[in-house]
C-alpha cells in the first residue's frame, strides 16, 4: 500500500518506452543530442571523440514533419461549432484555455500530441468561485470554466470502477512570483476526483509528499477526456507513427555514421614505406623526426617511399544510398495513415457505416477527436448547467491522393503510356498544388504549341 501520489502504474512505466523514444524526435535535433541512448557509442570510442560526434550530429525530422503534416491535414479547414452549441459555450470556446487561444488554435496543439505519443488529455477545471452563488456573480468575478491539456507523460496514474474514472493523479509546474521580479516553477501532483481536486507539494527536497490545496466541483463526474490514435485499453495507447519512429531513430544513426566517415577520409593519411625504426640505448623506439609542408626536407632510406592514402569512396556511396532507401521507407510509413484500412474485422454495424465512406486511420481520428471536443464542450455546459454541450465538426482532407511524392510518378507514367491525357495531368497536377490555379490548361496548349519541338525530338 503507498500513500505517496508520486507513483507511477505499470501501465505508465510500460507506455514511458514509447514516449523515451517519440518525445526527443519531436524536439528535433537538440533533443536528440540530450537523448545519448539513441546514438550509440561505438565499442572503441573515446568518450570525447564520441561527445564530438553526438555534438556535430543533426536530425532529419521526418517524424514530426509527418505527424505536422498529418495534423494540418485534419485542420485545412477551421473546425465548425455545431448549431446546437449553446451561445455561452461558443464564447467561451474562444478563448477555451483562458489564456487567449481559440478552440481551432488549442485543438491544433492537442491533436498533434495526441497523434505523435498515442494519446493525449484534457480536462476542463474551474476558477475558484468564492463567494459566487450565480451565472451572474461569476460574470462579475471573472471566474470561469477553461479546459487544460495533460500530456500523457505528465499522468502518474488512475483509478477506474466500472468503466467509469474515479481518480486520476498528473504532474504539472506552476509558475509563482518570487521577490518583486522574479519567479519561480514549482513540482506539484494534481489529483482530481468527482467533485473534488487536490494538490501535493514536496515542502523541501527529499521531504514527503503534503496537501498544498484542495477544494470542490458541482460536477459528479471527472471531467476529463482523453483523446486515443493508438487505443490498447483504457488510458493506454501505442504511437500509431512508432514504426516511422523507429525509422527515424536508424536514420539518425545512420546519419551520424555517415558524417563521420566524411570526416575522416577528407582527411588524406600519409603513411612512409621502408623506414626503419631506431632504437635506443634501453631497447625503447626512437621517434623518427619528420616535417612535413613547404620548405621541409624529408630523408628516406634508398627504396623507401612516402605517399598519402585516401579512402575510395565505396563505403560513403553505400551509406548514402541507406540513408535514402531510409527515407523512401519512412515516407512509406508515414502515408499509411491515409491508406483505407480495408482488411480490418468490422461489425455488422461499422460495416454499414463505412460502406458510404471508405474511412483512413486519420480520418477515423479526426472522427473521434470531435468526439472529444465535443464532450469538453458538456463538460463546461454543465459547469454552467446549460443543458447539451452541442457538436463539433472536423472537416479536413484525408485524401491519399494529394500526396505528390506518391501519386505524382504513377500519374506522370500513366500519362508517358498514354492511359490518361495530358490535360488530365495538368489538372491532377493543379489539384496537388504543384501548378498554381492561376494557369489554364488550354493557354498553356498554346504556348506548348508556340515553342515548337522539344530538344530530344529535333
Amino acid at each position: 500500500m503507498s500513500n505517496d501520489p508520486s507513483i507511477t502504474l505499470d501501465a505508465v512505466d510500460q507506455m514511458s518506452a514509447y514516449w523515451d523514444v517519440i518525445t526527443p524526435l519531436m524536439g528535433g535535433t537538440l533533443a536528440m543530442r540530450a537523448a545519448p541512448a539513441l546514438l550509440p557509442k561505438y565499442p572503441a570510442e573515446d568518450d570525447e571523440v564520441y561527445k564530438e560526434r553526438l555534438r556535430l550530429s543533426t536530425l532529419l525530422p521526418a517524424y514530426s514533419e509527418t505527424v505536422g503534416n498529418m495534423t494540418s491535414r485534419v485542420f485545412a479547414e477551421p473546425l465548425q461549432l455545431g448549431d446546437d452549441v449553446p451561445e455561452q459555450v461558443v464564447e467561451l470556446a474562444s478563448n477555451i484555455d483562458n489564456a487567449n487561444n481559440d478552440i481551432n488554435a488549442w485543438s491544433v496543439d492537442f491533436f498533434r500530441e495526441g497523434l505523435s505519443h498515442g494519446l493525449c488529455h484534457a480536462f476542463v477545471d474551474h476558477q475558484k468561485a468564492v463567494g459566487v452563488r450565480t451565472q451572474a456573480d461569476e460574470k462579475a468575478a471573472g471566474v470561469r470554466p477553461y479546459v487544460v491539456m495533460v500530456k500523457p507523460e505528465q499522468v502518474c496514474g488512475w483509478r477506474v470502477r466500472d468503466g467509469v474514472l474515479t481518480q486520476v493523479r498528473y504532474r504539472e509546474i506552476i509558475e509563482e512570483s518570487d521577490g518583486d521580479f522574479g519567479t519561480k516553477c514549482v513540482a506539484q501532483i494534481r489529483v482530481l476526483e468527482p467533485g473534488m481536486w487536490t494538490t501535493y507539494r514536496k515542502p523541501k527536497e527529499g521531504g514527503v509528499w503534503a496537501i498544498h490545496d484542495q477544494g470542490t466541483t458541482n460536477l459528479s463526474v471527472i471531467p476529463w477526456v482523453t483523446f486515443y490514435t493508438g487505443r490498447t485499453g483504457f488510458m493506454t495507447a501505442k504511437p500509431p507513427l512508432l514504426e516511422l519512429a523507429h525509422l527515424n531513430i536508424k536514420h539518425w544513426q545512420s546519419q551520424s555514421d555517415q558524417d563521420n566517415i566524411l570526416h575522416v577520409i577528407r582527411v588524406p593519411i600519409l603513411v612512409r614505406i621502408g623506414v626503419q625504426a631506431q632504437y635506443d640505448n634501453q631497447g625503447k623506439v626512437i621517434p623518427p623526426e619528420f616535417k612535413v609542408g613547404t620548405g621541409a626536407l624529408t630523408d628516406l632510406p634508398i627504396n623507401g617511399d612516402m605517399k598519402y592514402v585516401e579512402h575510395t569512396g565505396k563505403a560513403v556511396d553505400a551509406g548514402r544510398q541507406a540513408l535514402l532507401d531510409l527515407i523512401a521507407e519512412m515516407r512509406m510509413a508515414g502515408a499509411k495513415l491515409l491508406t483505407p484500412n480495408k482488411s480490418a474485422t468490422k461489425t455488422a454495424t461499422q460495416a454499414e457505416e463505412e460502406a458510404a465512406q471508405d474511412l483512413s486511420p486519420l480520418s477515423r481520428m479526426a472522427n473521434h477527436f470531435a468526439d472529444c471536443l465535443a464532450q469538453l464542450l458538456q463538460f463546461m455546459a454543465d459547469y454552467r448547467s446549460l443543458g447539451e454541450g452541442g457538436t463539433v465538426e472536423m472537416r479536413g482532407s484525408f485524401d491519399v491522393d494529394y500526396m505528390p511524392e506518391v501519386s505524382l510518378p504513377t500519374l506522370v507514367a500513366m500519362a508517358n503510356a498514354g492511359m490518361i491525357s495530358k490535360e488530365t495531368l495538368f489538372t491532377e497536377m493543379q489539384r496537388r498544388g504543384v501548378i498554381s490555379d492561376e494557369y489554364d490548361w488550354a493557354d498553356e496548349l498554346e504556348k506548348i504549341d508556340s515553342q515548337g519541338p522539344a530538344l530530344g525530338e529535333l
